[in-house]
């Protein structure tokens, strides 16, 4: 492994980690209200563009990071998503 790699894997391990107490959090509490729907759609969608750029590099750090960080920012899309579902009047 290059040694450029593990400052990769550095980051990778620094964002992605700030990033999950928050995710489990929102995801056990499943209170979206502070959670804008335009920002999350448009980070998912970057975290998955770094993800498929991360393939294209054969980086190790960016596709674990980015899968990991995906997959967490995809369920709690999903949550605001369906809580914004819920919160639409029924006829």
């Amino acid at each position: 492994m290059q040694s450029i790699e593990y400052l990769g894997f550095l980051a990778a391990i620094l964002t992605t980690g700030s990033f999950l107490p928050q995710a489990l959090m929102t995801l056990r509490t499943k209170n979206t209200d502070g959670i804008s729907l335009t920002m999350y759609s448009l980070f998912t969608i970057g975290v998955a563009f770094w993800f498929i750029y991360g393939i294209l590099l054969s980086s190790w750090s960016l596709i674990i990071a980015n899968s990991i960080t995906f997959l967490l920012a995809a369920s709690i899309l999903a949550v605001k998503l369906t809580n914004l579902k819920n919160e639409q009047p029924t006829d």
